[in-house]
């Protein structure tokens, strides 16, 4: 059965390129051509619509933080004094360099963040003099990971 993807204006080449992209994102266009029989003038085209239609947006060099000495990962719900202090939060929490991930969500807290820090001298650090003093927070809860067991992106 074919997945149907109209609603964001793609083919089945569109996914298939999205598919190679995601499995090696530093895989030249020239060499997706080659396995889809296609030119490297339209991988290159199809991308930039995929660009323009925000369905991509750039690439990452993906690391392993405990590689660089990045060895606590914890994941922080963090509830907000009033709803309406969101964004103020989000600005705020942005220029935390361990604040990896943040999400607005429904449920117990009003926000999800994901961080990462060196030991866990440094995440206190983070939470007590980063985190739980910004304005509008009103308090957190922390889950430290043990261990992370699956990271992957959707598949198309």
């Amino acid at each position: 059965m074919e997945k149907n993807y109209s609603n964001y204006d793609l083919d089945n080449l569109d996914v298939q390129i999205l598919s190679i992209l995601m499995e090696d994102a530093s895989i030249p266009y020239t060499e997706i051509a080659k396995k889809l029989i296609v030119s490297g003038g339209t991988i290159h085209v199809r991308m930039k619509k995929m660009e323009e239609l925000g369905i991509i947006h750039g690439s990452n060099l993906i690391i392993n933080p405990q590689k660089v000495g990045f060895d606590i990962t914890a994941f922080l719900g963090i509830y907000l004094e009033k709803g309406s202090q969101y964004a103020d939060a989000v600005a705020q929490l942005k220029n935390i360099k361990e604040v990896v991930e943040l999400h607005y969500c429904t449920g117990q807290y009003s926000m999800f963040a994901k961080i990462v820090c060196r030991d866990t001298a440094h995440l206190r650090k983070v939470l007590n003099e980063d985190i739980q003093g910004l304005k509008g927070i009103q308090r957190t809860e922390t889950i430290i990971s043990l261990e992370e067991s699956i990271k992957r992106q959707i598949t198309l």
